[in-house]
């Protein structure tokens, strides 16, 4: 008798995973004094974690200090630590109490999404997205509307799509920077978003994991600021360079703080301790962590002059985040064969379309950028050589 399979088994890959493996595939086959593979296909920074956090956390093993069980939402003194981020940066006056301590961003979403909403309820969301928006709600029986969004909106949703929609959402994804078009909702955008939602009884979930990484052509601004339902989720994976060490927060309406709590308990008792206590000491290495941003965004202009004359002209608003989203419908009506043909003939790892935009993926791929800057200085050179070899 063959045995039941669960619903969440369905959940589709998330490709940028297969192109990892795919470029480390490449990279090991290479020849000795072979180029190397140019990765550019994940949102990893190619430094880790900032030299206060790796300090911090030898200091912390070496005592023991940091190998047990916290409290589900986190040590209070990184609590505090995140809250002073907001008064600092946003000027926000926010109660430690509302911040809970996740295992990354990653695992901030179940919690909100299954705090915030039920089986069947539809939450909206702009297309291109991060794809584990709609599979994790997918897995969790609920359902994403997505909205088919382009340049004439900076690939972000606008209140008349959003009053446009019969019958309304129970809830709104929003990513400003978002991944993977790097564009950001104005600051009014956001705060018209943010109290009509409010106003309607749509739960807005904002995902500001790239705060920090925008390049001044748009105002960074926290859903926090503009409505006490939102929930904000955030991350020491970006701009803190601490991808590995699994640690991100969410910012929650007070409606929302224990049944989050109880979930947290249940789900994943809490978030590493000694993770924990690295990104409370990367919270004070902003010299160096601004160094990283300045090179991020050195690479940023190099591509930016670079890959139009390589061909590839047709690229979204980059206002933050440290991605390139790129239309090269002109270039093939396959962007997944695309980008394998790239990794073969210019050693380049990119991200094709279809992980973000099921609709029109297959005319996009995704550059990243906060690889090791000599390397990403390469790409438009290797790029060139190889389209017109083509």
């Amino acid at each position: 008798m063959a045995l039941k399979v669960g619903r969440g088994a369905e959940s589709p890959p998330f490709m940028v995973m297969d192109v990892i493996a795919a470029a480390n595939a490449r990279a090991a086959s290479l020849p000795p004094g072979a180029p190397a593979v140019l990765r550019m296909e994940v949102g990893q920074p190619g430094l880790g974690a900032p030299e206060g956090a790796v300090e911090a956390a030898i200091a912390a093993l070496r005592s023991g200090d940091a190998l047990g069980y916290t409290e589900a939402f986190g040590i209070p003194s990184l609590r505090a630590r995140i809250a002073r981020h907001y008064r600092d940066h946003y000027g926000l006056d926010v109660p430690a109490a509302r911040i809970a301590v996740a295992v990354g961003a990653s695992g901030a979403f179940p919690l909100a999404f299954l705090a915030a909403f039920d089986p069947g309820d539809r939450i909206a969301m702009a297309t291109p997205f991060y794809p584990p928006y709609a599979n994790i709600l997918t897995s969790l029986g609920m359902r994403p509307v997505l909205l088919e969004c382009g340049p004439e909106t900076r690939f972000q949703p606008s209140l008349a799509m959003l009053q446009a929609l019969d019958p309304l959402p129970d809830g709104l994804v929003v990513a400003s920077p978002c991944n993977p078009a790097g564009t950001m909702l104005p600051p009014e955008e956001l705060a018209a978003i943010a109290r009509w939602c409010h106003e309607n009884g749509v739960r807005l979930i904002s995902d500001e994991i790239y705060h920090g990484l925008s390049w001044g052509t748009v105002a960074e601004s926290s859903a926090a600021a503009f409505s006490d339902s939102a929930v904000v989720v955030n991350s020491f994976s970006k701009y803190w360079s601490m991808t590995g060490w699994r640690i991100g927060w969410l910012l929650l309406p007070e409606d929302l703080v224990r049944p989050v709590e109880c979930l947290a308990q249940n789900m994943f008792i809490s978030a590493p301790h000694v993770a924990q206590v690295a990104a409370e000491a990367a919270m004070d290495c902003t010299e160096e962590l601004e160094a990283r941003k300045a090179a991020y965004a050195r690479s940023r202009a190099r591509l930016l002059e670079g890959l139009p004359r390589a061909g590839f002209d047709r690229i979204a608003a980059a206002d933050g985040a440290f991605y390139l989203w790129c239309d090269v419908a002109h270039l093939t009506n396959d962007s997944a064969e695309f980008c394998a043909r790239m990794l073969d003939g210019a050693g380049i790892a990119a991200t094709p379309g279809m992980d973000f935009d099921r609709a029109r993926g297959q005319h996009f791929l995704r550059f990243s950028y906060c690889g090791e800057e000599s390397a990403v200085a390469e790409a438009p050179g290797r790029l060139c050589a190889w389209l017109s070899r083509g």
